[in-house]
């Protein structure tokens, strides 16, 4: 689907999608869990339905509900740990935290299953988490070849994951970690990026009652965070709630920071997600920007290139970028190279958007260059079949000079199904082509 936007403002209020990174999280657990949960999520996407979907494959029973989803869990054998379905097959769609959280849980289950996918999904890395599960008792199929095939029982025991590839092998191995005899360490070398989704999935976990002990070592000069779960029962909360999506809500708070204003409600400013950084971002930028009650607003002001590092909120990348075409000077973007191992290639596709659009940008390495001019002119951009892309170029479009046509905009139900719904709420002009 190609969608053409011609330019006016975005301006309004609108509310926060369910955050699919929490959903994702609380999905996984519920199934694990000693009965029926219900969770409370006002939104779903493509990802959140792949993960749902795996779980199901696994035995689990998922039912939509007027406010979200009922969850009761993977059936028990006779000492009541989960018994999984014998050679099911999980789709993970092109989700890489689906493919990323479902491997070591799946390989904790101790039954033989396939997991699937699409898209760019078997390319998206899984070292060192591959030869870890290996390493711990786990047999896979060859390493970046879908479907991958999981058997054997994996053993509990230390796990060793650098900090700077992905947070998300961290999460898949706690998530899997109740249901390991003996217990699992989870050993992180600084630097550790993203930290705060470790968060999240630590904070979900002692939401189904799971103890989770923190602490830190050096060894051979390495400083280390370790994350400790010993085997416990998954206890169902009965009713839990995915929060607002910081992550999403960055494109509309972008768009009030270049025109405005933009206020996006349902979002918690204590949140563990790591993206309710986009509200000191853009006021680095210049814009008014803040916080008040369940509620982040921004509003344009003069807006100003600066240097920003994305090491620890990667997705904001393209948000962040899109205030830099509408800024006056130069924003270098730092710290980015986990964007090359997105749905695109990140840096890549972020830069072609722009130039696309008639801005200036450059890669120089690891880093991002904006030479914003305060306006665009408009053009043609291909979405790379990458949702956040998509979504940039949207929020871009509707303040440029001339009309900008987006190919494969459909791509943004991977995790905002109604994004072009809500862009229209806040006064912005969609036509949309198949």
């Amino acid at each position: 689907m190609d969608v053409t936007i011609e330019p006016h403002p975005l301006s309004g209020t609108v509310a926060a999608v369910a955050s699919k990174s929490v959903a994702h999280r609380l999905l996984i657990l519920a199934a694990l869990a000693n009965g029926t949960a219900d969770i409370d999520c006002n939104t779903t996407s493509r990802d959140i339905d792949a993960t749902a979907r795996c779980l199901e494959a696994l035995g689990a029973r998922i039912a939509r509900t007027r406010r979200g989803f009922r969850v009761r869990p993977i059936p028990r054998d006779a000492d009541g740990a989960p018994l999984a379905a014998s050679g099911a097959t999980l789709d993970c769609g092109e989700s890489g935290s689906t493919l990323r959280f479902m491997l070591p849980v799946a390989a904790a289950l101790g039954r033989p299953c396939a997991l699937d996918g699409h898209g760019r999904l078997a390319k998206r890395p899984l070292s060192p988490l591959y030869e870890e599960l290996l390493s711990h008792g786990a047999r896979l199929s060859q390493r970046g070849v879908l479907p991958l095939r999981v058997e054997g029982s994996l053993a509990g025991g230390t796990f060793d994951i650098p900090g700077d590839v992905s947070s998300q092998y961290v999460s898949g191995l706690l998530m899997a970690a109740p249901l390991l005899p003996g217990g699992v360490r989870v050993r992180v070398s600084e630097p550790f990026e993203s930290r705060a989704y470790v968060t999240i999935t630590t904070d979900a976990l002692r939401t189904f009652g799971v103890d989770v002990r923190v602490g830190r070592e050096q060894a051979d000069g390495t400083s280390f965070e370790v994350f400790e779960v010993a085997p416990q029962p998954v206890r169902t909360p009965g009713t839990v709630a995915v929060e607002g999506d910081w992550s999403n809500s960055a494109f509309w708070l972008a768009a009030g920071a270049i025109r405005g204003p933009v206020c996006v409600t349902g979002l918690d400013p204590r949140s563990s997600q790591g993206d309710r950084a986009i509200v000191g971002a853009a006021s680095l930028l210049g814009a008014r920007a803040r916080t008040a009650g369940e509620a982040a607003t921004a509003e344009h002001a003069a807006l100003v290139g600066r240097t920003v590092s994305v090491a620890e909120i990667p997705d904001l990348v393209p948000p962040i970028a899109a205030m830099a075409a509408y800024a006056r000077g130069e924003t270098r973007i730092t710290d980015a190279a986990r964007l090359r191992l997105k749905e695109s290639d990140r840096l890549e596709t972020v830069r072609a958007a722009i130039a696309g659009m008639g801005g200036d940008a450059t890669v120089e390495g690891d880093d991002l260059l904006v030479r914003g001019t305060g306006t665009l002119p408009g053009g043609v951009v291909d979405a790379a079949n990458d949702h956040r892309i998509a979504m940039m170029a949207a929020v871009c479009a509707a303040h440029a000079q001339g009309p900008t046509t987006i190919r494969g905009a459909e791509c943004v139900a991977k995790s905002y199904p109604t994004f072009f719904e809500d862009f229209r709420s806040l006064g912005g002009v969609a036509r949309e082509r198949e």
